[in-house]
């Protein structure tokens, strides 16, 4: 997802503040509004028991990138 659309969720979701963030903070806020984890980036290596998320395939590309001190 592009940041707008992450925005848009942030917005559907009650997230207030969604200038200035980062794209990993911005998730993370959201995840948090939902009543889950806050877990975004974190799945190291690739594995994840959350299965119906909608940030998994980009948590695992951006967690690659975290590790590789790329972000």
């Amino acid at each position: 997802m592009n940041m707008q659309e992450i925005r848009e969720v942030a917005r559907a979701t009650g997230v207030t503040r969604t200038g200035r963030v980062t794209k990993l903070q911005l998730i993370r806020d959201i995840q948090c509004a939902e009543g889950n984890f806050p877990c975004f980036a974190t799945a190291l290596q690739a594995r994840c028991d959350q299965s119906g998320c909608l940030w998994q395939q980009d948590c695992f590309s951006t967690a690659s990138k975290v590790v590789a001190g790329r972000l």
